[in-house]
């Protein structure tokens, strides 16, 4: 079901999530202590506005899940990885706004 609203996922519906989905998932991991993550989130919100049904967001804190950042090679955060068919076809670290989210998105799935 799609509120427009991105997502919080713990480690067993993130798989969930990716693994089980008949269309792409853009996920942002991100952590409670990171600005940057905090500034992104409500530009993360308004994209989920823009891009939910076709594309469905989620969000991953990485301080309670360390263990699937990790497995994802995180590196530095905020990242978003995009998912289509349960494989990664994107990733991008950096805050952007509403706008850049929305045409990074479709630009990756449109290459993909």
């Amino acid at each position: 079901m799609f509120d427009a609203h991105p997502v919080d996922a713990d480690g067993a519906s993130f798989e969930k999530h990716i693994s089980r989905n008949d269309i792409p998932v853009l996920v942002d991991v991100w952590a409670p202590w990171c600005g940057p993550c905090r500034m992104m989130a409500p530009a993360f919100a308004e994209a989920a506005g823009v891009l939910e049904p076709e594309v469905r967001l989620i969000k991953l804190n990485s301080e309670n899940e360390p263990q699937i950042s990790s497995k994802l090679g995180i590196r530095g955060i905020p990242t978003m990885l995009l998912y289509k068919d349960g494989r990664e076809v994107g990733r991008v670290s950096g805050a952007m706004s509403a706008r850049q989210i929305v045409d990074w998105a479709r630009a990756q799935l449109a290459s993909a």
